[in-house]
């Protein structure tokens, strides 16, 4: 598939004034890049759709310990845990610069235009995370999204300084987190000698001790715990939000602090970076593509595969993937991120399944709606609102429903599109930021030009 703008002419430019760019000014390779990555962090968001969080990372935990249903969560780590969501970020952080670059080519100030978008961004998160689905991630990406607008004009090689700089930062604080976690431990076994012998407890000893029973039951459940989880999501609709409401806001608060700011927004900033190169752009040779897909696979695969190799050793351990497990995947994920940025390029550049390649650009176009759109329909498919699936699918047959939502998808992406301007969600989120109902259907496209 050919490139829709020239080498020459990086960032889309046309008409007078600032709006939503059109479907003449978009990077295709960037649609295509987006509609992969949104694809892709479906592969693991199923698990928390369809089992307690735990499960996620612990395929011990639930989800089947055979050897399908742990070959399954050894592939998926490898592969895609984190991997699809930093490509994301990364896009995130070059959508950034499209933008801010074609409001200054017009003269135009973009600040307002933007921290208005992110704003009703974060509200769709918040809107998401308590009412639908409590993993989320737009609330955080709109969050971060805010601070790095800050480093737009800067150069891609200081960008990727600073990113590189903060990266670790998240790693820090994990293991900072988890000697705080052994200190609690400590602390509690204290306060139930205290309790078992007979003492009366203070107010600041209770409340350690309901703060402590929150945190493990977050981090290590029991059979009990994970039950209670089970029984929950099986049953009514008001229920489920009552049971997720504080956990959205645990996630929303301390997972911005621990890790995204300085994992997702350093991400952001390669992704501003790597955009400035012409890396996203397709302005780079093919053979630079190659480079970028083998060095990602070549480097980065062998770190993922001892992640998971390291934590299935100790047993996923939550202490031990705070302090150290956690490692090989940090930049594992990062570097394999590179290696299937690469591999999707290639695929552009040298023009092979284009009709596929044409799929992916129309998901990529309405990725807001289609990640909005997993929520709904497996929410539907898993909780007992819907068919009450939760807790009982093996972890290999929830692969099932990823390839019918992703075929679903890149089937109704292109259909939606051929009749529409943009997918609903993102005509809500246009039309909210520029204050302004946005042409809609395509003939209103057309006339409006």
């Amino acid at each position: 598939m050919s490139e829709n703008k020239s080498a020459n002419s990086p960032v889309p430019v046309n008409g007078n004034g600032l709006s939503p760019i059109a479907a003449n000014e978009r990077f295709a390779s960037i649609d295509i890049l987006r509609g992969v990555a949104v694809l892709g962090i479906l592969v693991m968001n199923i698990y928390a759709f369809a089992m307690p969080f735990v499960a996620y990372s612990n395929p011990l935990a639930l989800g089947g310990t055979e050897s399908h249903n742990l070959g399954t969560w050894f592939f998926t780590h490898i592969l895609f845990d984190q991997k699809f969501l930093s490509i994301f970020a990364m896009l995130f952080g070059a959508g950034l610069v499209v933008m801010s670059t074609r409001a200054e080519s017009r003269g135009t100030k973009f600040g307002r235009i933007y921290y208005r978008r992110q704003f009703w961004l974060l509200l769709i998160g918040a809107i998401h995370g308590y009412f639908i689905w409590m993993g989320d991630i737009l609330f955080l990406y709109a969050a971060i999204g805010m601070l790095v607008y800050l480093f737009r004009n800067r150069e891609p090689r200081t960008l990727i300084i600073v990113a590189v700089l903060i990266l670790p930062v998240g790693l820090l604080l994990g293991y900072g987190n988890a000697k705080m976690v052994d200190a609690m431990i400590v602390e509690v076994a204290k306060i139930e000698e205290l309790q078992a012998s007979g003492t009366e407890l203070d107010d600041e000893q209770k409340k350690t001790l309901e703060d402590w029973e929150k945190s493990r039951q977050f981090m290590a459940p029991t059979d009990e715990d994970m039950q209670v989880d089970i029984d929950v999501h099986r049953g009514g609709y008001l229920g489920i939000v009552e049971h997720r409401a504080p956990i959205v806001l645990m996630m929303q608060v301390f997972v911005t602090l621990f890790f995204g700011i300085w994992r997702v927004g350093a991400l952001m900033m390669i992704g501003m970076a790597m955009m400035k190169f012409g890396v996203f752009s397709g302005e780079r040779t093919v053979g630079f593509y190659r480079k970028m897909m083998l060095a990602g696979y070549f480097i980065g695969l062998p770190l993922t595969i001892f992640s998971a190799s390291d934590l299935y050793a100790h047993q996923f351990e939550p202490l031990y993937v705070m302090r150290v497990g956690g490692i090989a995947n940090y930049w594992g994920s990062l570097i394999v991120a590179f290696g299937h940025i690469g591999l999707v390029m290639l695929i552009v550049k040298t023009g092979v399944l284009q009709k596929l390649m044409a799929r992916f650009a129309a998901v990529g176009r309405m990725a807001l709606t289609n990640y909005l759109m997993h929520s709904v329909i497996l929410t539907t498919v898993f909780y007992g609102y819907g068919f009450g699936l939760y807790g009982s699918i093996p972890r290999f047959w929830q692969m099932g429903f990823v390839v019918a939502v992703i075929g679903l998808q890149l089937m109704l992406s292109p259909w939606w599109l051929s009749r529409y301007r943009f997918g609903p969600v993102e005509w809500l989120w246009r039309s909210l930021t520029y204050r302004k109902r946005q042409p809609f259907h395509q003939q209103e496209s057309v006339a409006s030009r």
